[in-house]
């Protein structure tokens, strides 16, 4: 472990502590980035079994905090993927890991990402690296209607059920190339564009009729039979989830627009290759934009017009916007050289920092746990050798809820993450 990182004890592992002790954590003398509120110069962080108990420039350390010395180095909320296929497209294991599209009917609603994750995927040690505490983990696009995501954090469980933010927080939804290839080579609907927004729009009238049903069957104290995909409909169209829709072209945003205005759920385009081009509406009717992955190949059709500055002309007009690495497209730990890029081609940096962390966790009702340095949200801090921006820094220290999950050994040359094994030994 870098020596400048630590005093006052050692960094967490081994035992447990004993649960009538609070577990406290001071992160002192940094150059402190709430993202959320102005920087403070050699500030502190105080993390009590948990949660962000104080932040700010004249914070009294607690007796007995384990005590993570910043002096010189950045503090900053740790970083969001919004959009991305860790853990259910694991790197390294071809077919048998590969768990993102249940590609065997258009509308599969009612699948949850949640039940195939294997956090031992070799993703979410790259992104404690890559200063990642958070994840969106969502299913693929090759359904009009692809499933359920789950909100997670990037380690610290046993199982993913220990690592759950919220086991679904939005249904992804597919226009545009994907479904139309998958299901036009099987010659069956849908294989155009006109036939994917009718799935999409039938299976919404579908939900909104069952939901009726559902509420005289209720009333009349009748039996009545579940459907879990157009349960999760149900849910969008009451609010509970968010509507994640992978689109590329203005043509397909506007679709999406144009179903989002027929059954009035809340839309977030993800990728939005071409959303720059209709930024200004997507402005007005606040449609956040996922936007992404940065620096890909122009793979197919609806990428040709692909270019970083496309993100910083949607900030400009007043989009909301957040970075995707749509990992394993990219490698998630290159989430924050994407924004780097992105600044250097006109994004502002304050719209990038927040890109990677308050407007995703927003995005997803998130914001009470996640996104920011403020007291009451969940102890995720990374520690930076300098501005994240940089190209040059690392995270040196990654904290989730408190305990340390990842260090950087300079001495070595290399990161290490505390283990499973040392977590929950007794």
């Amino acid at each position: 472990m870098h020596p400048a990182l630590t005093r006052g004890g050692p960094a967490y592992g081994g035992s447990m502590p004993d649960a009538s002790t609070p577990h406290v954590v001071a992160i002192t003398g940094g150059h402190v980035v709430p993202v959320s509120s102005a920087p403070i110069d050699g500030g502190t962080v105080v993390v009590t079994d948990g949660r962000i108990t104080a932040v700010g420039a004249d914070v009294a350390v607690p007796s007995g905090a384990h005590v993570i010395d910043a002096t010189g180095r950045w503090v900053l909320p740790g970083f969001v993927e919004a959009h991305g296929h860790v853990g259910i497209h694991e790197e390294s294991q071809g077919w048998a890991g590969d768990d993102t599209n249940e590609m065997t009917t258009p509308n599969t609603a009612g699948v949850r990402a949640v039940d195939a994750v294997n956090i031992e995927d070799e993703g979410f040690r790259d992104a404690l690296a890559g200063g990642i505490t958070s994840v969106v983990v969502k299913p693929g696009s090759g359904n009009p209607i692809g499933g359920q995501s789950v909100a997670m954090k990037t380690w610290g469980g046993r199982t993913v059920d220990e690592q759950v933010i919220s086991a679904s927080v939005s249904v992804k939804s597919a226009l545009g190339e994907n479904p139309k290839r998958v299901y036009g080579d099987r010659k069956q609907l849908p294989s155009t564009r006109l036939g994917t927004a009718f799935v999409i729009r039938d299976a919404f009238g579908r939900a909104r009729h069952y939901a009726a049903g559902r509420a005289a069957a209720v009333a009349e104290g009748k039996p009545f039979a579940p459907d879990l995909h157009l349960e999760a409909l149900v849910r969008v169209l009451d609010g509970e989830l968010v509507w994640d829709q992978h689109t590329h072209r203005h043509d397909d945003i506007a679709t999406a627009l144009r179903l989002a205005d027929e059954f009035g759920y809340r839309l977030v385009v993800n990728h939005g290759t071409e959303a720059h081009k209709i930024a200004d509406v997507l402005a007005e009717r606040d449609v956040p934009v996922i936007f992404g992955p940065l620096f890909t190949s122009r793979s197919k059709v609806e990428l040709r017009d692909r270019a970083i500055a496309n993100l910083a002309t949607l900030a400009a007009a007043g989009v909301r916007v957040a970075i995707t690495t749509d990992h394993p497209v990219v490698p998630i730990h290159f989430l924050v050289h994407q924004a780097t890029l992105a600044v250097r081609d006109g994004l502002p940096r304050q719209t990038a920092l927040e890109a990677l962390t308050t407007n995703p966790a927003s995005f997803f009702d998130l914001d009470g746990r996640i996104g920011a340095l403020e007291p009451g949200r969940d102890g995720d801090v990374v520690v930076w050798s300098g501005d994240p921006l940089d190209i040059d820094s690392r995270a040196e220290h990654v904290l989730i809820e408190g305990r340390t999950v990842y260090t950087w050994d300079a001495d070595e040359r290399r990161g290490r993450v505390v283990e499973r094994a040392e977590r929950f030994a007794s």
